[in-house]
């Protein structure tokens, strides 16, 4: 497969979100890939790849094909051009986030289970199950249990 060739299709309204993506395509499966994630996203002005986040059990990469593409890590925000290439490690000096506009790659190694943590609205995702549990609902080690 070419990165530069590939249709990039519409998500569905359902899953579309009001600033974030609209167009990606999940390829690594379509490659064969088993250890590693691989995701082209075409990014209009403004709009993100998702919130900002925290990658807890992987590690992300991002490869810049087009465009001007903004990412936001602890160290602030800075612009990249085509062929840039940034490395978001597993924990807090990896969170990241990615605005547009631009056509990137985002790379990431595929051990489950795995969470991502979202430090603007206090949550934590898990997966597999692919859930996501807000921090402050934690509760004490033995609670439900007999």
């Amino acid at each position: 497969m070419n990165l530069y060739d590939e249709e990039l299709p519409l998500e569905p309204e359902a899953e579309r979100r009001a600033g974030y993506r609209e167009r990606s395509l999940r390829f690594g499966p379509m490659i064969g890939a088993k250890k590693i994630g691989m995701t082209i996203y075409h990014l209009e002005v403004g709009l993100r790849i998702g919130p900002d986040h925290t990658e807890i059990g992987n590690e992300e990469w991002l490869i810049v094909l087009e465009g001007e593409p903004t990412v936001r890590t602890p160290d602030g925000e800075q612009r990249l051009v085509p062929g840039d290439v940034a490395v978001f490690s597993e924990g807090p000096e990896g969170a990241h986030s990615v605005s547009g506009p631009g056509r990137v790659v985002m790379m990431s190694t595929k051990i489950d289970p795995s969470a991502s943590e979202y430090p603007d609205s206090n949550k934590i995702g898990i997966w597999p199950p692919n859930k996501l549990f807000r921090l402050d609902d934690a509760v004490d080690y033995f609670d439900g249990e007999a």
